[in-house]
């Protein structure tokens, strides 16, 4: 079978890569698909990890490099560096030429991905649209980068009809579930001996893996938020420790990775900070640990398929669905410690192991690569607003 079309995937952040590792492989696979890899954000930054590293020894090859200015820790810098990815991105789809731009989620980065490709007349797909997410002014980005695109893979039906209520062609919307869940399914989770060893850290008996992302719509600081989540941990008895992942590129990410390395320094024994873990060793920390604690995504939609309680912390993911592993709490050390006690009881752990996760199941990965591969190219640039009736 000749290929007939190039598809571009654009991936900014070890988070997004993640999710769209398996759809990357399966259209690398399709005989009918030209796979391009552009790369941006913090995969290009030595500060985030450089995670583009990740992505060639997955075996794929990255086509554009979109450098971005990472060092502001402040809106208007979020506001330039998304001037500069709308540039870069450009630039890249002119010397790319592709047929079709795929996107995932809600960050500046990938909102100027789609800004550059629509108005350069190449079709968008987009993933995880119609999600609501109050706390972060990712909210509104996601919002737009469906109003840019023209393929849309909804993780629910709640969130497809979200995107219908935009003015979005039903027959351009689909509901294909979270591609997340896949690597849940197809990963080679480690064990906990091995997990430890790869760490270089023993998290022990009992651990909780903890993600806090700056509120970028919040009422306070990244630092505040930080030293109540913090105080809370402390409370908790010694032999829970505490495996703790570095937060985005956002406005006052820096404060809260200041934070995340003073704790960590002053308990050593208790408690190890990582920029990347890769999504191997973050969904094998997943899996052995008592709870994930935070604020990411990934507690609301990866967490319950793996049987594992979440503790929400604040309101950067209200609206999403919730599974009943899911415990939200208000950002202040009394009520997140409350939380955490009932998450790591008996009973509330056997009863999140056996949780329905909203999302989904497996297999969203191969249903959104078929679609791509075989959805009409002709005239999708073009849209038309669909009144709901």
């Amino acid at each position: 079978m000749p290929v007939c079309r190039t598809i571009c995937v654009v991936t900014g952040s070890r988070a997004d890569y993640g999710l769209l590792q398996h759809i990357m492989r399966h259209l690398a696979d399709h005989p009918g698909v030209s796979l391009q890899v552009v790369a941006t954000g913090m995969h290009l930054s030595p500060q985030y990890g450089s995670t583009w590293r990740q992505i060639e020894a997955d075996g794929f090859e990255i086509h554009g490099r979109v450098e971005l200015p990472l060092d502001s820790d402040t809106h208007h810098g979020m506001a330039k560096s998304t001037g500069v990815a709308l540039s870069g991105m450009a630039d890249a789809f002119q010397r790319l030429s592709p047929d079709l731009v795929l996107v995932l989620g809600d960050r500046f980065e990938i909102f100027a991905a789609a800004a550059a490709a629509a108005l350069m007349r190449v079709p968008v797909a987009h993933i995880h649209g119609g999600e609501v997410t109050e706390g972060a002014i990712d909210d509104s980005l996601r919002h737009a980068i469906t109003k840019l695109s023209h393929l849309h893979f909804a993780s629910a039906e709640v969130y497809r009809n979200r995107v219908i209520q935009m003015g979005e062609s039903p027959d351009r919307v689909f509901c294909m579930g979270a591609p997340g869940i896949d690597s849940i399914a197809s990963l080679p989770l480690l064990e906990f001996e091995q997990l430890a060893a790869s760490l270089g850290f023993d998290p022990g008996g009992r651990f909780l893996l903890v993600t806090y992302h700056p509120v970028t719509l919040g009422d306070t600081t990244g630092l505040s938020d930080m030293e109540e989540l913090f105080a809370a941990l402390d409370h908790l008895p010694e032999h829970v420790r505490f495996v703790i992942t570095m937060p985005n590129a956002d406005a006052g990410g820096r404060g809260i990775c200041e934070s995340i390395l003073n704790f960590v320094k002053e308990r050593p024994q208790r408690s190890a900070a990582f920029t990347s873990l890769g999504q191997l060793l973050y969904l094998s920390a997943m899996k052995h640990c008592a709870a994930v604690v935070g604020n990411s995504s990934s507690g609301i939609i990866e967490a319950p398929s793996l049987g594992v309680a979440t503790v929400n912390i604040g309101h950067r993911q209200h609206g999403r669905l919730q599974a009943a592993s899911v415990i939200q709490c208000d950002v202040d050390r009394q009520s997140i410690l409350s939380a955490l006690h009932q998450a790591l009881t008996p009973d509330f752990r056997a009863m999140a192991g056996g949780t329905i996760n909203p999302n989904g199941t497996s297999g969203a990965s191969r249903r959104i690569a078929n679609a791509l591969a075989s959805h009409p190219l002709d005239g999708l640039d073009r849209k038309s607003f669909c009144d709901l009736t």
